[in-house]
Order: structure tokens, then sequence, then C-alpha cells
């Protein structure tokens, strides 16, 4: 692993300690791929204010299936784009009875093997909900790499593949968590805070024309 990319990691590991900043305290697979459904093209705070409200009446996949698709679609309609979102809701949770007992699968193939459940929502239920040690890769992972200048990739898919390469397996675990709260927090998608961000001297800027 590159000196440099371990430098920057654990740096940020000491100003970003996501664990203490999670929403969900004790893991519950099924919250959690819940809420990574309803993140769809929806901002961070959004989808957490959204989930938490959706939680008061749903507990587990049996409880989706039988709310009513209008009273479901209120309740998640602030995270735009409700009527697809209460859909897939509704056929994931099928398919966890159907096929997996209720139960949200601990492996990507089998989570792969859901429709709507793409690979970053496989990798976020896997690395957050069981404890294994992937990379899922969002926004917040795709770009700040790329504009750390690590990888130089297109897509969040090829990201993925990128940081997996260059990334030792120690710091996978936590590596969604830190860069998430890194990238909400300093290194924004416009205007990120180069004048306070702690890894400044060894970032490259890539296509940075403007910040703070």
């Amino acid at each position: 692993m590159n000196k440099k990319i371990k430098e920057v990691i654990e740096i940020l590991e000491k100003y970003f300690n996501y664990s203490e900043k999670t929403t969900l305290k004790k893991p519950d697979a099924f919250k959690i791929l819940i809420s990574c459904l309803l993140s769809l093209r929806a901002r961070d705070e959004n989808t957490e204010k959204v989930s938490r409200e959706l939680f008061k009446y749903i507990k587990k996949p049996e409880d989706l299936v039988k709310i009513n698709i209008k009273k479901l679609e209120k309740i998640i309609y602030s995270s735009g784009h409700y009527h697809k979102k209460a859909r897939v809701l509704k056929l994931v949770s099928k398919e966890l009875i159907k096929r997996f007992q209720g139960r949200v699968p601990d492996t990507r193939k089998d989570l792969l093997s859901i429709k709507h459940i793409g690979p970053k929502t496989a990798n976020i239920v896997l690395n957050f909900a069981y404890g294994q040690c992937v990379i899922p890769v969002d926004t917040h992972c795709h770009r700040v790499p790329n504009r750390l200048g690590w990888i130089k990739t297109k897509t969040a898919e090829k990201s993925e593949i990128e940081l997996n390469k260059i990334i030792d397996d120690k710091y996978k675990c936590e590596f969604n968590g830190i860069f998430v709260l890194f990238g909400r927090e300093i290194c924004t998608p416009l205007s990120p805070k180069c004048s306070i961000c702690p890894v400044l001297e060894l970032c490259l800027r890539i296509n940075v024309v403007r910040s703070r």
C-alpha cells in the first residue's frame, strides 16, 4: 500500500470517528438495507430523517409487505422518487421473505441476486451490518479518492475496483465511514474547505476549481 495513502487514512481516522456518529447504534441489517435503498438520489440528512420516521412503523420485511402503499409513499415522500422507492421496498421485502426466510443475506452473491440491490448497497450491508471488510463506494468514496489523485475513474463501480487494489484490508472496514464524513464536512463536492483540511498537503486537488 502506498505510504501517502496510508498516511492520509491514518490522519483522517483521528478526525472522523464514524462509529460515534452512526444513526443505528446496533447493526440491524434490514434497517441498514432499507436506509440505503431510500438514499437513492437523496441528500444524506434527508435519508436519515425519512428512515427514522419509517422505522416507527416497520421493523422487519413482513411489516413493509403489510403496510398500505399509500401510507408508505406518504412516509417516504420527502426522500424523492417516492412512488418507485415504495415499490422497490415492497419488492425487496417480499424477496427476503420468499427466498431468505425474512433475513437479509450476509453474502455479496445472495444480496446481488435480489433485484434492485446493487454493488454499493450490497457492500454497505456487508460492511455496516455484518462487519465484513469491503469498500462500499458512494458519491463521497468515488469523488474524494479521485480528488486526492489516488485513482482516475468515471464511475463508482470502477472506483470500487481500483480502491480494492490500493487499500490494505485492515483499512477497508472503516474506509466508507471515514470518507463519507470527510466528504460531507470538509471535502464537499463544490467549494471544498481546503483551508481547514487536515490532509491538504497530501492532496493533488484534482479538478478543484474553487475552494474555501
